[in-house]
């Protein structure tokens, strides 16, 4: 996985105005999610922009809120890449993966950013691109691939996650399918329906013709 280095400010000040007021200064407001579990009743202190939310009633989990310069997040969020964020917030580096992105239905702005914060030993859910690699033999038969998964669901470590999934479909036939279940990736637990399918070769007129063809 690629790395990203983005710096990030703990935000102290919430509600609707606050959050107009940064867009308009061209910033983000995001929630940097996954971080310490703490037991409660909790006796620490929480730093600028960490809240406390209880999972239950002996264990929370501490998020904190953010925010990013627009500027620096565009190469970040426009691209098919995934990234592992290095990220700067409150004097110390945090790794971090983008999670979720909101938009402004109307202009197509980034409205907020949910980054989730990663370990080494700590399995996460991320959705990684899929690249086709090979010549189908229904291809050279005359039919067209279809690729209808352009990214898969993977569990594992951020370390173990690939910057994209390689399917070969050399021995993909004419009017055949991949199903999800049935890939395999080493490391890595395919969490999409097991048959979903992630590319086809679908028959086009000119392979009918010829099947019909070859049948006479």
């Amino acid at each position: 996985m690629k790395t990203f280095e983005l710096k990030a400010e703990p935000r102290t000040v919430l509600g609707k105005k606050s959050v107009k007021a940064l867009r308009n200064e061209g910033k983000i407001p995001a929630v940097l999610n996954g971080g310490r579990q703490v037991e409660l009743p909790f006796t620490g202190t929480l730093r600028p922009g960490e809240k406390l939310i209880e999972l239950d009633s002996k264990r929370g989990i501490i998020t904190t809120d953010i925010v990013v310069n627009a500027e620096d997040v565009r190469k970040l969020i426009y691209t098919p890449d995934i990234f592992e964020v290095n990220l700067e917030l409150n004097g110390e580096m945090r790794k971090a993966v983008m999670k979720e992105l909101q938009f402004q239905p109307v202009k197509d702005n980034v409205l907020h950013i949910d980054f989730l914060e990663v370990y080494p030993d700590k399995p996460i859910v991320m959705e990684v691109p899929v690249r086709i690699e090979g010549h189908a033999e229904g291809v050279k038969a005359g039919g067209k691939l279809t690729l209808s998964m352009r990214k898969l669901k993977v569990k594992a470590p951020y370390t173990q996650i690939p910057e994209c999934l390689v399917v070969n479909v050399d021995t993909l036939g004419l009017g055949k399918s991949l199903a999800v279940g049935d890939l395999s990736f080493e490391g890595l637990e395919l969490m999409n329906a097991k048959n979903a399918v992630v590319c086809a070769v679908q028959l086009t007129r000119a392979a009918r013709g010829a099947a019909a063809k070859a049948a006479e």
